[in-house]
This record gives structure tokens, C-alpha cells and sequence, in this order.
């Protein structure tokens, strides 16, 4: 049963960053970069390194996640990036922003509903972990 469930955990996950990657790279990078600046979080020169670099790194722990190679590595790292994002969105909300999220390109607002996906995602991922690191052996490869 928790292969299983692990098995739904990755590949959900892994669409979702594949998704998210594809939505970005699909636009000019300056547009994903005004919506990683309206958080207000980050100086210039790091929203831009974020804006060029972040789709290419959701690719690929898509990618991973969904080859289902170095579970040990790429479920944390999502974990830690999905923590990261639904922070900055809760900051934002709390605060009235009124902006869009960048999840998934131009176009949805931070509210209710993107926090309680993102929520979500958060807790698979989590749960994700759990399962990769409670599995017996340290093999960098795993499978399912």
C-alpha cells in the first residue's frame, strides 16, 4: 500500500513541476520575473536569477520525480521549494497583495483556493519524503 501511495505522491508531484516548468519557459522569462518581484521578498539581481533559473529546476525535479531516480535528493528538494512558495504566498495574502501567484504562469491570484492547493502539494510532498527515507536501504537509485 505505501508503494502505491508513493508511487500517486511522485508522479502527481512530478506533473505538477513539469507543468509549472512548461508554463514558464513557454513565456519571455521577464514575464515570470515581474511576478517573482511583486512578492516583494527578493532584491533585483536575485529576482532575476530566480526568474531565469527556477523553471529549469522545476523541470528537472519533474523529470526526476517522474524517471522516479534519486528520490533521496529530489523529494526533499521539492518539499523545501514547495515550503519556500506557499510561505511567500501566505505572507502575501496575509499582507493584500492582491497578486498573482506565478504557479503556473500569468494569471491566478494568490487567494483561498491556490493556498489550499499549494497546501496540498506541500503535504504530498512531505509525505513523499517520509515515504522515500523510510524505505529500507540507501540506494541512490529507487524505483516506484
Amino acid at each position: 500500500m505505501a508503494a502505491k501511495i508513493r508511487l500517486a505522491l511522485r508522479l502527481i508531484l512530478a506533473a505538477v513541476f513539469l507543468y509549472a516548468a512548461w508554463s514558464k519557459l513557454r513565456q519571455p522569462w521577464l514575464v515570470f520575473a515581474m511576478s517573482v518581484d511583486s512578492y516583494q521578498i527578493l532584491p533585483p539581481w536575485m529576482v532575476f536569477a530566480v526568474a531565469r533559473t527556477l523553471p529549469w529546476l522545476e523541470l528537472l525535479l519533474g523529470l526526476l520525480l517522474l524517471a522516479g531516480i534519486y528520490l533521496r535528493y529530489a523529494a526533499p528538494v521539492c518539499s523545501l521549494l514547495l515550503l519556500i512558495f506557499y510561505a511567500a504566498m501566505v505572507r502575501a495574502y496575509l499582507s493584500g497583495l492582491g497578486i498573482d501567484c506565478g504557479c503556473f504562469g500569468v494569471g491566478e491570484a494568490v487567494s483561498p483556493a491556490t493556498l489550499a492547493r499549494d497546501g496540498a502539494l506541500l503535504a504530498g510532498a512531505f509525505g513523499l519524503c517520509f515515504l522515500v527515507y523510510r524505505r529500507e536501504g540507501s540506494g541512490m537509485r529507487t524505483s516506484a
